[in-house]
């Protein structure tokens, strides 16, 4: 039982995390909007989510199968993937599609990225209520009110 809740927890955590991570990607995009060179930056947060939860290998018959984690006893230790223990899961950047090329080779599209900007501020706001409702329903469970 309190494992499928420390899950739960863990997965809106870690989304929270990288939605903050896109928000700042997004914003470096929007202030080098007039860097001459600079090629705007993002992730896709459903693949990035997948691997930070652990959803992302795939078994026989294309079933989603379970990734094992290696326990550490000291959060200074490092895990498989040469990160320390506990820090959070990092995504794969990548290059963001170039929709109208520039004279001085900037590719960052201000529309895309006000619209990236305000999509992403709305699921980081609707994933922190969902924590804060879990809290409170947690906690009027256990106070039994």
């Amino acid at each position: 039982m309190l494992n499928r809740l420390t899950d739960a927890l863990n997965f809106q955590t870690e989304a929270l995390k990288l939605r903050s991570e896109r928000q700042r990607l997004i914003a470096s995009n929007i202030a080098n909007a007039d860097t001459p060179g600079y090629v705007s930056r993002d992730f896709d947060f459903a693949t990035a989510l997948k691997n930070a939860t652990g959803q992302a290998s795939v078994g026989p018959a294309g079933m989603s199968a379970p990734r094992l984690g290696m326990s550490a006893a000291n959060p200074g230790h490092m895990q498989r993937n040469g990160q320390l223990a506990g820090s959070g899961a990092s995504a794969e950047l990548a290059y963001a599609p170039t929709t109208q090329a520039n004279l001085d080779n900037n590719t960052v599209d201000m529309d895309r990225e006000r619209a990236n900007f305000v999509d992403n501020t709305v699921r980081y706001e609707a994933t922190l209520r969902f924590i804060n409702s879990s809290m409170r329903t947690l906690n009027t469970a256990i106070t039994g009110q």
